[in-house]
Order: structure tokens, then C-alpha cells, then sequence
């Protein structure tokens, strides 16, 4: 496992490690010792976003790129105003991780590039990630980290739990848990190919007619 700082990773463990956290698949992860940790300067910035992609595609060259895994892009000396001002700038970051990436990979052909397309996830190295917004600012009580971070989970993962009979007792788990910690469950969750998961990535609760920002390379 790659840690770029001792002090931030630890402070994301800690995290997941709370009994009150939600997510059961985040916690199998860590007790796993299964997240790669990487450290980045500004979110939003093209060289960090640029620094993002090689950070995964190191990612996907780990032995355990063909287990459950995730990725943890760490901003520690990062600030934000408020959940829109982190929105704003995580969808800034994936495009422009997008438009670096878009000249060396394909999308993955699993899943659609269009933001608005129940089916869309985002795409990184050819292949498909679930992304997991977290910032001091934000709404949700599962998603109020101290500091900002992107959590990267390969969404390949997600279609095993379903191929082995397990994601609907995953996800139900999850979402009873949340609402133990704050009394209901995240309005923006939904499976995929009900909605676009684009509308969970920042973690606040987008409106019926939001349009996400990003743009896939043509």
C-alpha cells in the first residue's frame, strides 16, 4: 500500500473505522489493508487531476486490481466553502482527469460517458469507477470527512457483488446503517441503471433537473 502522508491516511482510517460509519464494503476494504492512499495538492488543478490519472493507472498495476479495492486521492491542505463550491470543483477535476486520460484510453465500453445516461459511470485507464465525494462541508454525516478526499472504487466490483447474489444485502446493510447515523437514507442513492450515478458523486442532494457539468471527449 502506497502512503503518501502517515497523518491524513490515518485520519481516514479512523474514519471508516468509526462503529456509527455506514459503509460495510469500505470497512472490509481497510480491515483488508486494501486502499491505496495518494496524496494531491488542489482539487480542480490540471496537474493534480493529470497526477489523479497516474496515480490509478499505478493503481491498476497492484496485485489486488482484481479484488475489492479502492483508491483514496487525499487533499489534506485543501479548503472548501461549502457543498456547491465542492461540487464545482471535484466535476473540474474529473474532466479535466478525463481529458488527460481520453488521449491514452477508450471508456469503458461497460458503461456509458454520458452524465445523464442511467448507465454512466465514470471512466479512468479503460476502466469504470464509482466515485465517492468527501469533504468537512458536506450534508450527508457518512460523507463529513475532515479534510477533502475522492474515494475511487472500481465499479467491477459492484457487477461481482451481483453476479454473486450479494449486493442487494450489501447495499441494504449500508443504507440501514445511514439511517441509524442520521435518521434516513441518502435521497441521491439509487442503483445503477435506475438513475445516473453522477447524481451521488458529491454527495449533496442535487435537485430533479440538475445537469452534471462534465463532458465525455467525442
Amino acid at each position: 500500500m502506497h502512503i503518501s502522508s502517515t497523518t491524513a491516511p490515518e485520519r481516514f482510517r479512523h474514519f471508516i473505522r468509526d462503529a456509527a460509519h455506514p459503509c460495510a464494503m469500505a470497512k472490509s476494504v481497510l480491515a483488508n489493508d486494501a486502499i491505496d492512499f495518494r496524496r494531491y495538492d488542489a482539487l480542480g488543478d490540471r496537474a493534480s487531476a493529470i497526477a489523479t490519472c497516474e496515480g490509478l493507472y499505478a493503481s491498476l498495476r497492484q496485485p489486488h486490481a482484481d479484488g475489492y479495492w479502492s483508491h483514496v486521492a487525499l487533499f489534506p491542505d485543501e479548503v472548501v466553502t461549502d457543498e456547491r463550491d465542492f461540487e464545482t470543483r471535484l466535476w473540474t477535476h474529473l474532466q479535466r482527469m478525463h481529458e488527460h486520460d481520453a488521449a491514452l484510453h477508450e471508456w469503458d465500453p461497460a458503461v456509458s460517458a454520458d452524465p445523464q445516461d442511467a448507465r454512466f459511470s465514470f471512466s479512468i485507464g479503460g476502466r469504470a469507477w464509482y466515485v465517492i465525494g468527501l469533504h468537512p462541508r458536506a450534508s450527508r454525516l457518512a460523507r463529513r470527512h475532515d479534510s477533502v478526499a475522492l474515494v475511487f472504487n472500481p465499479h467491477a466490483q459492484f457487477d461481482d457483488l451481483r453476479t454473486r447474489g450479494k449486493y442487494s444485502t450489501v447495499r441494504n446493510l449500508i443504507r440501514q446503517r445511514d439511517v441509524r447515523l442520521q435518521g434516513s437514507v441518502n435521497p441521491m442513492l439509487a442503483d445503477h441503471g435506475e438513475a445516473s450515478e453522477a447524481r451521488q458523486y458529491s454527495g449533496r442532494a442535487v435537485p430533479e433537473g440538475w445537469r452534471c457539468p462534465f463532458h465525455a471527449a467525442r
